[in-house]
Parts: structure tokens; sequence; C-alpha cells
């Protein structure tokens, strides 16, 4: 007679995907994800065109003005369609000697951005203590001025693409594909230091890499998706908002975005208490 080994049948990758969808939409649906998200999402409004101000300002240190505005320019039609990177790129401002006003609102409008942001982390990875607001303002500077400096050089590499593409004929779309890589790379290195270090806690590297990858590529694919619909979205907001559209558009687009990266951390807490969930019976049968 053999002896049963205990085999456990383990779910096809298809039925592990839907199930793992099925629970990400289960989380969606909870109300204070909303909550978070649509916080993160205002703070996103207001930091924006502060934000935008202190990148003209410093690309300006290393590039002329039409090297920035085309650098900026290409950049906001990648995030944005036709209409609103037009509007964009119209307002943007001259360069000024010190822009320290745009400054402190961009950092205190950031902090408000990781505020909500770290009260959701903490419940998805179960923490229940927050930090306090101190120290909450202290570790969301340090994330402003690492993710801003990752945020400038992605700018510094949009400028050089368009400096490259100018000189090198009939290279756009190899040039293109790999600078687009390149900021994928940059938008994973910025959620991985979000994941890792804005929780107060310290998330396992293994299961905060995939997520922060995985993420990248869905954000990416959000701005491929809004592209496509744009037209249809810009006619109704136009007709329902009026000249306040395109504030509507930021916040719709930055809920989305959170929406996201709640998500991506929401499936790497969930497949880390799987991962000792799985650990917890063989350390039984090893004491037996």
């Amino acid at each position: 007679m053999v002896p049963s080994l205990g085999l456990i049948d383990t779910p096809s990758l298809p039925r592990r995907a839907a199930g793992s969808l099925i629970l990400t939409l289960r989380y969606w649906m909870q109300t204070e994800v909303h909550v978070y998200a649509f916080s993160v999402a205002a703070n996103v409004l207001l930091s924006f065109f502060p934000f935008l101000i202190v990148s003209v300002s410093v690309a300006q240190i290393f590039f002329d003005r039409q090297t920035t505005v085309a650098a900026i320019d290409f950049a906001l039609r990648d995030y944005f369609p036709d209409a609103l990177g037009q509007f964009l790129h119209n307002n943007l401002p001259a360069r000024r000697p010190a822009e320290w006003l745009s400054l402190v609102l961009l950092l205190f409008t950031a902090n408000g951005i990781f505020e909500p942001l770290e009260v959701a982390l903490n419940r998805i990875w179960g923490i229940s203590k927050n930090r306090s607001f101190l120290r909450n303002q202290l570790v969301s500077l340090l994330l402003i001025f690492a993710c801003g400096a990752l945020a400038l050089f992605s700018l510094g590499m949009t400028a050089l693409q368009h400096q490259v593409s100018q000189g090198i004929a009939g290279s756009d779309v190899l040039i293109g594909i790999f600078f687009k890589f390149a900021a994928m790379t940059l938008a994973a290195l910025v959620l991985i230091l979000i994941y890792r270090y804005l929780p107060n806690c310290r998330p396992p590297m293994e299961r905060v890499v995939p997520a922060a990858i995985g993420v990248g590529l869905l954000l990416e694919a959000l701005k491929w998706i809004n592209t496509l619909v744009w037209p249809w979205v810009d006619a109704r907001l136009s007709r329902e908002y009026g000249v306040f559209r395109y504030s509507v558009t930021i916040v719709f687009l930055g809920f989305l975005s959170t929406m996201l990266v709640l998500a991506g951390a929401e499936w790497a807490a969930r497949g880390h208490r799987l991962d000792r969930t799985s650990q917890e019976p063989g350390v039984r049968n090893q004491n037996a």
C-alpha cells in the first residue's frame, strides 16, 4: 500500500489570478479606500502647478529654456491628452530668479499627499499605530526630496532625449523606447521608496519590488487607456464642469493612480501574509 504524501491540489494560474483580482476589487469597494484616494488626489492638484514652477526653475540651471519647455511639454503630453497638455504647456511659467514661495507650497502640499497615504498603507499592512504628525512630516519631507530628485532626473532624461532626437535623424522610435523604459524604471524606484519607507513598518523587499514593478506597468497602461478615451471624457467634462474640467481631470487621474498604488500595496501585504501562513505548518512539522 502506497502511503499518502499529503499533496494539496494547487489551483491553476488563471484561477489564482482571478481570485487575486476578486480580492483586489473587494478591497477597492471599501469606503475608507476611496477616502484615502480622494484625499491624495486633492493634494496632487494642489501641488501640481508648484511642482511645474519648481521643475522649470531647476531644469533651466542645466538646460536652456527651449529645451526645458520641450522636455516638460513632452512629459505632460505623455501623461495628459492633447487638450490638457496644450493648456498646461501654454501656462508653463517663465524663469524667475527664485521660486521660494512655490517651493514652500510644494513641500506643504506634497506632505499632504503622503499623510493620508501613510495611514492607508498602515491599514494595509495591519499597523494600528500611525506616526506622530512631526515624524510623518519628517519622513514625508525625506521622501519628497528623494522622489523629487528622481522626477527631476526623469525630466533631465526627457530633455536629453529631445536633444538626441534632434541630432540623430530617424532614431525617434528607438530613442523613445529606451527613454520610455528608463522612465518606467524611475517610476518603479519611486514606488519602492513609498512602499518601503512610508508605512510605519518595514515591508519585505521581496514583496515590495514586484508590487512596484507591476504598478508601474499598470500606470503606463492607464496613460494609454486615458489617451484612447480622452476625446469622449473631455467632451463630457467640458459640458459638466466648463473651465474647471482640467482641475477635475487632474483629480480624477490622481484618484485612479492612487487606487492602483494602494492595490499594489494590498497585493504585496496579502502575499506576505500567505507566505507566513504557508511557513507555519512546516515549522510545526519540524518541531513534532
